[in-house]
């Protein structure tokens, strides 16, 4: 059976730590029909690798954030995708890989504080860590505001 992939992604905006969603939010994705069989492209619905990927962006987004703030930066916008890859093996369909894409708005950050973040926040994540799986990430720094 041929691989895919799921993504989800994840809009953190400024203070106090609200996360918005623009292709959907995990409320609203529980409350769609969940699609019975793992490659079902026709049906509308969402799939539990889709759901992991939202889990995933949106704890990630969260992490960061913090990671920034003890670093003494203020993010003002955190947009994650995290894509998952399954695959078919002999135990069945396996969640093999994920890759975070990260892009942040942080003001006067410096870009190698923001990495070390992201690097904290990838190996901090309560759902990185949950995960028994490899995690990639690109991370992208812009500092506008």
């Amino acid at each position: 059976m041929k691989p895919y992939a799921r993504q989800a992604s994840v809009r953190w905006l400024g203070k106090g730590q609200r996360a918005k969603a623009p292709d959907y939010t995990s409320r609203s994705a529980l409350r769609m029909t969940l699609c019975p069989k793992h490659r079902d492209l026709k049906r509308r619905g969402v799939n539990p690798p889709e759901l992991v990927a939202a889990a995933h962006a949106g704890s990630f987004s969260l992490t960061l954030a913090n990671e920034l703030q003890e670093a003494g930066y203020h993010a003002k916008q955190i947009d994650t995708t995290a894509t998952v890859q399954m695959e078919y093996i002999f135990q069945g369909w396996t969640l093999t890989q994920i890759h975070l894409d990260v892009t942040a708005r942080v003001p006067k950050a410096a870009e190698c504080d923001f990495v070390d973040a992201a690097l904290q926040a990838k190996a901090n994540c309560p759902i990185s860590r949950a995960l028994n799986t490899n995690i990639s990430m690109r991370a992208k720094l812009t500092r506008e505001s």
